[in-house]
Order: C-alpha cells, then structure tokens, then sequence
C-alpha cells in the first residue's frame, strides 16, 4: 500500500468472541457523527460480519484474481527444474506429466523464471471478490474469499488496497488470531488496538496477540470488553508489561439486545457513544505521545 496521512487503527483480538467487530463498527460510527472522515475496512475475509451493522449500501465490487501457472506441455521437456524452484509444491514433475496446484500457488513467479524452454506463463484465477459502498457517512470496504481457498493475505491485501484517499481515520477490523492473515491486517498500521475479556483465555490469547504486535514493533493498547466479568488478570498483566488499558466496556442488557439484533448499540445507548468517545482520545494520547506502555 501506499503512504497515506491519516490514521490507521488497526482492531484485533487474540482470539474470536471478544466484541472485536462491535467495537471496530460503534466507534466507526460515533467518531464519524463527531465530525472526522471516518472508513471501516473488514479485512477477516474469510468471515466478514461488519456488513451485519453497519448496513452498508454497496456501490460497486470486483473480483480479487491470482496469477497461477501454465504448462505448456508442447514446449515443457519435463525437466523438473520448476518443481525444484517451488518451495510451496504448487507445480510437480511425475513421470512425463507436469500437475500444478493453483491453490498452493504464491504467484512469485519463481517456476517460470526457471524453466530454461519458457513453457510456463501465469494466468489470472479468482480467489474471491472485494466490495465497497457507505454506511451513512461511513466509507466501507470488505472483501470475502472464495470457499476452499487455502490463503487469504492476498485478498486482505486487494481490501487495503481499495481504501479510499479522502480518509482521516481509518480502522481496520482484523481476523482474530495471531497466525498470518492478522499479520497482514495489522502490517502498515499506525496503532494497534487489541480487544479481550476478562477470563482465562482472553487472558491466555491476548499475550500471543501483545506478542505479534511487539515482534513487528506496533505501538498496541488494551480495550477490556465485558470488563466486569472474570477477574483482574487481564489489568494486572497489563500493568505488569506497561500496557494502557485504554477503556473498559462493562456487560449490559441494551448492548447485547442491540448487538443480537444487528444493531450499532452506540445508537441507542448514550453511554456507549460517550464511552467510545473517549477511548479514541486516550487512543489518540497514547499514540501521539509516542509510547504505548503506562506512565
């Protein structure tokens, strides 16, 4: 992607449940009616649900291709040097046949560079499809993967890469996990929010998740959802490696009944709104003061 002024928050989670898309889409939609240019990117594109809230009005798609290779047996004299030059075992020399399998393939182009007959060429394959529109005021972008395909960085890629230039900020609601589709939602982002819950395995999964962030050296915060359930772990680690908790969401009967429904709960809870609000400005805080940890 290329380099762009605005803000870019990437929310995460260690592991899925955590209220990662509810926060990623109420404050998308709160900090967009308190005047900033706000886009909402879903890149877990093998399960998008922000479409489910924020109800977006798509106004145009396209479908996210693939180059894979081509034998062209004529030409090929089977000599397996393309099948050596692969190290993810997409193109394989078995007897006098030549099998490639587009699904293992990462379009480097190493295959064809080998083959010494040029006998090999790539050809687009569709792998799944990106689609953008508004919710309100709200720039919205998502992207879906085609069942059975085996890798989705490149369509989380094609959804980056359809953000729009006239954003402020930007949030980018990431697959849950640590594993290599999050590692490519989080790449490029100026700030890392990371949402857990109170319990043993929110506690467990956001330690890979603070992990991740400090490996490729992303300034992170914490958001506790559903803080007054549980324990106090959760506050207690992250006071003990310098990580701001930089709000709490406590468990409330509007919030879910709006959330079961497919509603943004910060509609129709004042609280929610004034709560999410002010998570930015810490956010905002803790990013431009240049340090993530507490004081």
């Amino acid at each position: 992607m290329m380099e762009t002024p605005f803000l870019t928050i990437a929310v995460s989670s260690g592991k899925g449940g955590t209220g990662k898309t509810f926060i990623a889409t109420n404050i998308a939609r709160v900090l967009n009616q308190c005047g900033h240019a706000v886009r909402y990117l879903d890149c877990d594109v093998e399960e998008p649900n922000g479409h489910l809230f924020l109800n977006p009005t798509i106004t145009g798609e396209s479908s996210i291709d693939r180059l894979f290779p081509v034998v062209d047996l004529q030409r090929c004299v089977q000599c397996g040097r393309c099948a050596e030059a692969c190290r993810f075992g997409a193109i394989a020399c078995v007897g006098r046949s030549v099998l490639v399998f587009p699904e293992l393939s990462h379009s480097c182009g190493g295959c064809q560079l080998a083959c010494p007959e040029a006998a090999i060429s790539e050809v687009p394959r569709p792998i799944g499809r990106v689609r953008w529109g508004s919710s309100g005021r709200v720039r919205f972008v998502d992207g879906s993967l085609n069942v059975g395909e085996a890798m989705s960085p490149p369509a989380i890629r094609a959804v980056k890469d359809c953000l729009p230039q006239d954003a402020e900020l930007v949030f980018l609601d990431c697959p849950p996990g640590t594993s290599c589709p999050t590692i490519e939602s989080v790449r490029g982002a100026d700030f890392v929010l990371l949402v857990t819950e109170p319990t043993p395995f929110g506690r467990h999964d956001l330690e890979l998740a603070v992990q991740m962030c400090r490996v490729l050296n992303l300034p992170l915060g914490v958001v506790v959802n559903r803080a007054d359930i549980g324990d106090r772990q959760v506050w207690e680690d992250c006071h003990r490696q310098q990580i701001r908790v930089l709000a709490e969401i406590p468990e409330d009967y509007e919030v879910a009944r709006a959330y079961s429904q497919g509603r943004l709960a910060a509609a129709d809870v004042p609280w929610l709104a004034v709560r999410l609000s002010g998570l930015f400005e810490a956010l905002e805080r803790s990013h431009f003061t240049a340090d993530s940890a507490v004081a």
